[in-house]
């Protein structure tokens, strides 16, 4: 009975997975904003799917966006976007004098472009970015921000509790930018439930015990996880970069397919070890590809940008705490469980039998994408 409250809550979140879609299991919401002060206009790119949170995108109701239907509201689009958005300097409010307007595509899908003229009064340069897309809406929405100057381009993250940006470069800004990816990759690892199966595959086996390895000490599995982890941090740390840099690139759709893929296998050799018993490295190899997955973030802003290693850096660190904290909360838990007998008998087949379901489900529908 104790055991079964224990797994309550785990039972509950996997069949909130089960249900839930290919965005909600990767992607975070994330709008791009371009700022030229070279030539004084801002580009933004906003999903489809997040404006359909504020504007009736889908008015068949048919579950799916096309064109037309974009077009057909791009008075309101427009509009809901220039919202949400506001430059100033410090003769007042400047004002957004659209230029171009159309669709562009992302590595998670199509986004409405919108290009603007930034006309401050007496001619002044803009000081102040403030962006509020969104944010009432998704707590979790967040505007990624590169600025082009004459001294180079910045990456910048704005959200619900940080809106505004100065735009007048200053001595802190390399540190906020690092920080602020910190944070983004420690977000990014919370919403990805795609990484976060594909870790809880990896780590079950430390909590079973087999006939191969009998019951082992708490230290000889502390010792175990220890290694899985660090192979699939090394991993996905090498893609991202790789990715992030634009040194290797892969084609986002097939990347996250084979993401969803790779948790089925992991969850099946959990039971049939037909890849082998050491699990670190299956964590190195499907890591590498996970790591790809990560990147998407940082792939699309563009290359060359002067802050991208602090950005990679911050970044990068931030997916690792998150791992780090999901493993100190998560381990223990299932160390505990591993005492009785219902929970490798009944629990866990049930556990890796859902994560293959949906796995596989998510694997469907994102190589229909492709």
């Amino acid at each position: 009975m104790i055991a079964l409250r224990l797994w309550t809550p785990w039972l509950l979140l996997l069949t909130f997975l089960t249900q839930s879609s290919p965005a909600l299991a990767h992607k975070a919401s994330d709008s791009f904003i371009y700022l030229d002060s070279n030539v004084g206009e801002l580009r933004i790119d906003v999903a489809l799917r997040d404006l359909a949170l504020l504007v009736p995108l889908d008015q068949n109701q048919d579950r799916q966006i096309t064109g037309r239907e974009v077009r057909s509201q791009r008075p309101v689009i427009t509009r809901t976007v220039e919202n949400g958005l506001e430059l100033s300097a410090e003769s007042g409010v400047c004002r957004l004098q659209g230029l171009d307007w159309g669709l562009s595509r992302h590595s998670d899908g199509r986004y409405a472009a919108a290009r603007y003229r930034i006309v401050c009064p007496d001619g002044d340069d803009p000081g102040q970015l403030q962006y509020s897309l969104l944010f009432d809406r998704d707590s979790l929405h967040r505007g990624l921000v590169q600025i082009t100057s004459d001294a180079g381009s910045t990456l910048a993250v704005l959200s619900p509790d940080r809106n505004t940006l100065q735009l007048t470069s200053g001595s802190s800004r390399p540190l906020q930018t690092f920080a602020a990816f910190l944070v983004e990759g420690v977000v990014h690892l919370l919403i990805g439930l795609d990484h976060i199966l594909f870790l809880l595959v990896l780590v079950l086996p430390v909590s079973l015990t087999t006939r191969e390895t009998g019951n082992p000490t708490l230290k000889s599995r502390l010792v175990r996880l220890t290694g899985i982890v660090t192979a699939f941090t090394i991993a996905h740390s090498i893609t991202l970069a790789l990715a992030a840099l634009n040194v290797m690139t892969l084609p986002i759709a097939w990347v996250e397919t084979i993401i969803a893929l790779s948790i089925a296998v992991a969850a099946v050799n959990v039971v049939w070890p037909v890849l082998g018993r050491k699990t670190w490295k299956l964590a190195f190899a499907f890591g590498l590809i996970h790591g790809f997955g990560f990147a998407s973030v940082l792939g699309d802003l563009t290359s060359g940008v002067s802050d991208l290693v602090l950005a990679l850096a911050g970044f990068n660190l931030g997916v690792e705490l998150g791992q780090l904290g999901l493993l100190v909360l998560g381990f223990p838990i299932l160390y505990l469980l591993s005492q009785w007998r219902v929970y490798q008998r009944a629990i866990v087949p049930f556990m890796l039998l859902a994560v293959v379901g949906t796995s596989l489900i998510w694997a469907a529908e994102r190589a229909a994408s492709i």
